[in-house]
């Protein structure tokens, strides 16, 4: 390995020596068996580009536009929770970064530092993620919150209404380990133990107890008197869902599994992207969120409809190999390879990019 990490799977590989084992497993680890965890990155191998020659792209312009927010590039970091596990800035530092880069940071409900100090400490682009929590005064509230420090969208994160188990955190006991949930009034937390579902296999997010299992679309009417801002539901991996979201009139989604860290044996989202773009349409706005670590796997994603995408465990690498510097690493790798794959297949702007860039890979010998 080089001094210096080359590609993302070098920040992994440094994250992982460096960082407490009981941590490295609540960042890595997945649900069950890990089963669509291995899936994923197989998923975006088995996909082929198809590159061309002597087509003038000497230089591309990889800016696109979400949600009517103009950003410099495609890809945008994933409302992932608990910065601070890699790196004592936290979520200060993953803002900083991304709005060098000019691109979106998505801050979780379940941050390290609260939502406003990430507000005031760059003045970049941010959106915010909550969850449709049985206590829906409590949701009314963070939103607020959000509108007031600024953010410019609220993602909805639908696939987490239930603990799941995962089994690297049980053998940890990781349930027993103190977590930092600045975002939440101690009454909150304390209400969200209360509400948990309880069992041996706790994985220690016990906390997830005030997200709301039954929940519905019809929630969103209710959300739409709660706020103006677009609104993003994430957590969707069926072209049913998909459509639903286009017919209650949802603004963006984003498809995710979670990180494979809910259910496990599902397709990875880069397999079921296209039926989801297909069902919603042209007047929702569909990212992908999973897998990405190359350049390359945004084009792919890209190429199959996905306007932009978003990436979570990378955040941890970068942030704990330098905090911001170390996440801005992450960041300009995955711009350069990017560039190479548009330059190198013809494409001078992610509106060229379409399903003519990939053939599914077949099988070798």
């Amino acid at each position: 390995m080089a001094a210096e990490p080359i590609n993302l799977f070098d920040f992994e590989a440094l994250a992982e020596q460096k960082m407490e084992k009981v941590e490295w497993d609540y960042i890595a680890g997945a649900a069950t068996d890990e089963i669509t965890l291995r899936r994923t990155r197989s998923a975006y191998d088995h996909i082929a580009l198809r590159p061309r020659v002597l087509t003038g792209t000497a230089s591309v312009d990889m800016s696109t536009t979400i949600l009517g927010q103009r950003i410099s590039v495609p890809f945008m970091t994933s409302p992932a929770g608990g910065h601070g596990k890699a790196h004592p800035d936290g979520e200060l530092a993953t803002a900083r970064a991304a709005a060098k880069f000019g691109t979106i940071m998505s801050m979780s409900a379940n941050g390290t530092h609260t939502i406003e100090d990430v507000a005031e400490t760059v003045d970049g682009p941010r959106w915010y993620q909550c969850y449709f929590y049985r206590n829906r005064e409590t949701m009314a509230g963070m939103v607020k919150r959000a509108e007031d420090a600024g953010y410019k969208a609220l993602i909805v994160t639908l696939d987490s209404s239930w603990p799941s188990k995962r089994e690297r955190n049980i053998r940890n006991d990781y349930g027993n380990r103190p977590r930092e949930r600045k975002n939440y009034t101690p009454e909150q937390v304390k209400e969200g133990q209360q509400l948990a579902a309880k069992s041996k296999f706790d994985s220690g997010l016990s906390g997830r107890g005030q997200n709301d299992p039954g929940a519905t679309w019809e929630d969103l009417k209710w959300l739409r008197t709660v706020t103006d801002l677009p609104i993003i539901f994430k957590g969707i991996m069926t072209g049913e869902d998909g459509l639903l979201a286009a017919e209650y009139g949802v603004d963006g989604l984003i498809v995710s599994n979670h990180g494979s860290r809910n259910l496990d044996t599902t397709l990875s989202t880069i397999e079921t992207l296209p039926e989801v773009v297909e069902a919603a349409g042209s007047k929702v706005d569909v990212l992908l969120d999973g897998g990405i670590r190359r350049g390359s796997d945004i084009a792919k994603a890209l190429a199959l409809g996905a306007k932009a995408v978003m990436f979570g465990r990378p955040i941890f690498w970068g942030l704990n190999y330098g905090g911001e510097d170390g996440l801005t690493g992450v960041l300009e790798i995955l711009r350069d390879e990017l560039e190479i794959t548009m330059v190198l297949t013809g494409r001078p702007t992610i509106a060229s990019i379409d399903s003519s860039l990939i053939r599914k890979m077949p099988p070798l010998d």
